[in-house]
């Protein structure tokens, strides 16, 4: 991970922007570079990954366009031969740089041309303006405000913004800014055309194409390990690398000294796939301390990712304190894309289809923002296979009625896809726990506790009171709101809810995002 920052406007000194940029220095340790043109502050804090001297160092230059990029272009090689073939010289190793030569030949259509999780801000001098993008998942952060006369600010996170810019905003996924307004160039959850193909056909793409996606992100100049949760997601990720290495990988695992459900089962992935395997083991203390650091990081009240942020949290920590790992590659994406334990009780396959695209496009105030913030707060650099633009494209154009579960088995066509010596039928078909749960029911219920013994009822009554925006509904939402409320005042309106199975639907008129509450739940996380 890197973190960017880019200002256009004369209110703003420089001081004050590296006063507000150095707020994310964990992002970026290595270096940090501030830019000042008239009119225009670019920041940029490295995380050396790839072209690790310091010739990848941003903000890099081309014909007086300057461009900082925290952001992976997936198959930037070829595209630097082809580049270099037309007279373009590089001066580093680092995929980023290909940016400004491709900005030049094609503007603001070069966006939809990547291949890449990012976040860019350019400079162009013919315009003496300010261009900014973010990908279509919106895997890698961008926010946005505005200061008094209208002079915008970028930054990749929400604490950059907060006391610079009045309301904080996310910049939206898939879209770009230029000439004072914002664009979509891609929108990863239209259907071109719906794929009919029969249940074999529709597998081996499903295959074919994660592995694809796994095997570009493994493209890296500094240490990569793995988050293996013993969950299918991240099991298969850690399986099929593995495979493509040819080498034992590094593997991390977490869970409670008390209950933890995946300890064992990512113990069997590991054995299985005869990984270099660590666990870290985390007690309530460790968990109700981490929580206000956990919140201050996230910028969120969502209670499912607050919960599922603590563990997250806590492994990224011990692997930046006790590992020389610098990349990470996680599970995320694959419940919204083949479908969730609450997904089970979509009432038609049209409902389940608009379900996962809702959340997809919501994705970057959820799973991904979690991601994002847990493993970059410890100086590592998050990589989601899943979220691989051609994987998540072609899922989301199968046929919603293959998709749905119609096997008596959640994520069937993900399981089928794998079957043979990718992992062990026990795992591959094991039933989804979620990861809060799954690093131990205790972790929840301690929570749970802390919030009750905190408030009150009638304490809890007056003090809902205060927000009209994503009301708290019960006290541990209250607990959550209160300490986002210390870190980022009036700002709750980057959320746009609570990530909540659908209520609309029989069977998920529920007030707890967890799994375990659902009737279908059954003997998962066992």
């Amino acid at each position: 991970m890197c973190s960017i920052m880019g200002y256009m406007g004369s209110s703003l000194t420089k001081d004050e922007f590296k006063e507000n940029f150095d707020k994310t220095i964990s992002r970026g340790p290595d270096m940090q570079r501030i830019l000042e043109i008239p009119g225009i502050i670019l920041g940029f804090e490295r995380l050396s990954i790839m072209g690790l001297d310091e010739n990848g160092m941003q903000p890099f230059e081309y014909n007086n366009n300057r461009v900082v990029c925290n952001g992976e272009i997936y198959g930037f090689r070829p595209i630097k031969k082809e580049l270099e073939g037309k007279g373009y010289t590089f001066k580093s190793d680092s995929d980023c740089e290909i940016l400004l030569p491709l900005y030049e030949q094609y503007g603001t259509e070069m966006f939809v041309k990547l291949d890449a999780e990012f976040a860019c801000i350019i400079y162009d001098d013919k315009k003496k303006s300010l261009v900014a993008a973010r990908d279509p998942i919106g895997i890698r952060p961008l926010f946005y405000g505005y200061r008094d006369g209208g002079e915008i600010v970028f930054a990749s996170e929400a604490k950059n913004l907060v006391g610079l810019c009045e309301e904080v905003k996310a910049f939206p996924p898939g879209h770009y800014y230029a000439d004072g307004k914002f664009v979509e160039y891609r929108d990863m959850t239209a259907v071109k055309e719906v794929v009919t193909d029969d249940l074999e056909t529709v597998c081996k793409n499903i295959h074919d194409k994660l592995v694809a996606g796994i095997e570009k992100r493994l493209d890296a100049d500094a240490p990569v390990g793995f988050l293996l949760s013993g969950g299918l997601d991240s099991s298969l990720v850690c399986s099929v690398s593995a495979k493509l290495l040819d080498k034992p990988i590094k593997t991390y695992a977490i869970g409670m000294s008390t209950d933890a459900i995946d300890l064992k089962y990512a113990k069997e992935v590991a054995d299985y796939i005869k990984s270099d395997h660590s666990e870290i083991i985390i007690t309530k203390e460790d968990v109700l301390e981490a929580l206000p650091t956990v919140i201050s990081i996230l910028g969120t009240y969502d209670i499912t990712t607050i919960r599922a942020s603590i563990g997250m949290y806590l492994i990224c920590k011990a692997i930046h304190e006790q590992t020389d790992v610098r990349v990470l590659l996680t599970g995320e994406i694959s419940d919204e894309l083949f479908g969730y334990k609450y997904t089970d009780f979509a009432p038609n396959a049209k409902e389940f289809q608009d379900e996962s695209a809702k959340r997809i496009r919501e994705l970057y105030m959820y799973d991904v923002l979690r991601a994002d913030r847990c493993i970059s707060c410890n100086s590592l650099e998050a990589r989601v296979p899943f979220g691989d633009l051609d994987f998540v494209e072609y899922v989301m154009s199968i046929d919603p009625e293959k998709k749905m579960n119609i096997y008596n088995k959640g994520k069937y066509l993900l399981r089928h896809a794998f079957e043979g010596d990718y992992l062990p039928e026990s795992i591959l078909m094991r039933e989804k726990a979620a990861f809060s749960d799954a690093v131990g029911h205790s972790m929840v219920d301690y929570l749970k506790a802390y919030a009750e013994e905190k408030y009150t009822d009638a304490e809890y009554e007056e003090l809902v009171k205060k927000y009209d925006y994503a009301t708290p509904f019960t006290k541990e939402s209250l607990l959550y709101r209160e300490i986002f409320e210390q870190y980022y005042p009036g700002q709750a309106k980057m959320i746009v809810d609570f990530w909540m199975p659908n209520k609309s639907w029989e069977g998920c008129n529920v007030n707890d995002p967890s799994a375990r509450v659902l009737s279908n739940y059954g003997a998962s996380g066992q």
